[in-house]
């Protein structure tokens, strides 16, 4: 179902809008128990690959066509690679060597290379106040995630950066979620052009089988035992995080991504360590302090700045963060499929 938010009364478009942020924030909160008991490709293969089935299988179900021509296929391959394999292997190998909180600022900062990729190939407009939103969520998941200490120093005149600093930094893992950020970042605005030859539900699909195979094969080479300490209840969070953290929450981002606005609609990449954050409080008892509860004050602000930035410029033209009216849309994917 396709929806234009603009002027919408409709709570549902809202809701759709905002899922897959709340379901990738959420289905962090179900993977932080499983991380040490398996091994971080199994772990990421298994997040893409039955989701990518399930996929196939809803978009059978709508009726949805397979590819159809050899272009199609390449765009779909070079996609999957990108945005299945280098994300989501950066990302797993990543997480077990980086602080949970640093590393969600760095693969939660990808807006603003969505917004520079979106300049450059799209002409979209970011203006004064898209630039200062996308300044103010950077500034809010950094007051997320940091550490306190790190952010207090940050005011310390004595606080030294040297190249030593820098090298522990990246041998850390921060350097890999960065890849990670870059990698999904590409791959939002590959969706663009994968849509000009496949149905973006479809290629959502054969993106998740087809970049999580490469995932499965190098652990089964560079990794061992990894089901064997699973629980019950890991098992259980690895379905959560399957099937809502990734087959719906992919479904319903790149069908967005595939017509709306790119900047806008990667701006709500901010909501991600914010739900993260709720929900982790909620069901971890974490604490939320008063830097964290700024963070999130500043993060929603830059949502706002960011998605009306044409209204507060006095530009009228709409900023649309999802896609078109039904018939619209599938008249754009038709011409697009055909071409």
């Amino acid at each position: 179902m396709q929806v234009q938010l603009r002027g919408s009364k409709n709570p549902l478009a809202y809701l759709l809008l905002i899922a897959p942020f709340f379901l990738w924030g959420t289905a962090m909160v179900a993977m932080k128990g499983v991380i040490p008991h398996t091994t971080p490709l199994f772990m990421a293969g298994v997040r893409l690959i039955p989701a990518g089935v399930l996929i196939l299988m809803v978009a059978a179900f709508m009726g949805k066509p397979q590819p159809q021509s050899w272009l199609g296929w390449l765009w779909i391959i070079i996609f999957a690679l990108v945005d299945g394999t280098l994300f989501q292997g950066f990302l797993a190998e990543g997480l077990v060597r980086t602080n949970a909180g640093l590393g969600s600022v760095m693969i939660d900062s990808q807006p603003l290379a969505v917004a520079l990729l979106s300049l450059w190939l799209f002409q979209e407009h970011i203006g004064l106040w898209g630039w200062l939103g996308l300044g103010l969520g950077i500034t809010g998941i950094s007051l997320i995630g940091l550490p306190q200490e790190w952010i207090f120093h940050l005011f310390d005149a004595g606080i030294t950066i040297s190249i030593d600093n820098w090298q522990e930094l990246f041998n850390s893992g921060e350097l890999l979620m960065l890849l990670a950020a870059l990698s999904m970042a590409v791959g939002t605005v590959l969706i663009r052009f994968v849509c000009r030859y496949v149905d973006p539900v479809t290629a959502t699909g054969w993106h998740t089988i087809i970049g999580g195979l490469p995932l499965w094969g190098i652990s089964s080479v560079l990794e061992s035992q990894q089901w064997r300490n699973l629980v019950p209840s890991d098992w259980i969070a690895l379905g959560y995080a399957t099937v809502f953290g990734s087959a719906i929450a992919y479904g319903l981002f790149f069908y967005f991504a595939s017509s709306g606005n790119l900047t806008s609609l990667s701006s709500l990449t901010f909501l991600t360590p914010v739900f993260a954050l709720i929900f982790g409080y909620i069901f971890l008892n974490e604490v939320l302090t008063i830097i964290q509860w700024f963070g999130v004050f500043l993060t929603l602000i830059s949502i706002y700045l960011i998605n009306q930035r044409e209204n507060i410029g006095g530009n009228q033209k709409p900023t649309i963060t999802g896609v078109r009216s039904q018939e619209s849309g599938v008249r754009s994917q038709e011409s697009g499929i055909r071409s």
